[in-house]
């Protein structure tokens, strides 16, 4: 295993973990100290670390890619009560945009240093500054759609009306099949998502 791949792997688990503190984060803001109650406001990996998620399936999709990725998991979800905040009306959309939303901002944070700053492109900070914006974008893209348990299904849910509630069962009950099936047969979609992005943010 090689720099890269141990660098990936850490950008990973760090970029899981900052999702998750989050949502964390504002559910607290929001009067809910749930997700600080049980330590998971904190930076200490330990807390956050998923077996499946964060060590095991990562692992599996660098040696299925052979390092090239890409790799994405997860982290433990943030406990959270929604009957705890101040805002019932927005209090789900807030704390679930808050997630994908800091990965945007890590993303656009290292592409506009490699934009604007004369790092060297043969630089190795480039590589690093790069899977870090990939890895992101990743995160911050895939968890947008809107299928349960997603973050984005929690967005939707809280900006469409009551009369799409049939959609919205039907949504929870088939989720995770959705999920799969664009796993297996869309992502490369998603995939161009990402460098449209990663171009627009980098100008590489």
């Amino acid at each position: 295993m090689d720099i890269t791949t141990i660098f990936y792997l850490i950008i990973l688990l760090f970029s899981v973990m900052i999702h998750e503190i989050a949502h964390g984060a504002v559910a607290y803001s929001l009067g809910d100290p749930t997700a600080k109650y049980q330590g998971r406001l904190t930076l200490n990996p330990i807390k956050h670390i998923d077996p499946i998620g964060s060590v095991f399936l990562p692992l599996v999709l660098l040696l299925l890619t052979a390092g090239r990725g890409p790799i994405f998991g997860w982290a433990k979800p943030v406990p959270i009560n929604p009957y705890n905040f101040k805002d019932q009306k927005w209090g789900n959309f807030k704390v679930a945009i808050a997630g994908p939303g800091s990965n945007f901002l890590i993303a656009i944070i290292f592409g506009l240093l490699i934009r604007f700053t004369s790092i060297p492109l043969t630089s190795p900070l480039i590589l690093f500054f790069s899977i870090i914006i990939m890895q992101n974008l990743l995160l911050g893209v895939f968890n947008l759609i809107p299928v349960p348990p997603l973050d984005g299904s929690w967005i939707a849910f809280s900006l469409l009306p009551e009369k799409f509630n049939n959609l919205k069962n039907f949504l929870s009950q088939y989720g995770m099949f959705i999920l799969l099936f664009i796993i297996f047969f869309e992502f490369n979609w998603i995939i161009k998502i990402i460098e449209f992005l990663f171009t627009i943010i980098t100008g590489l």
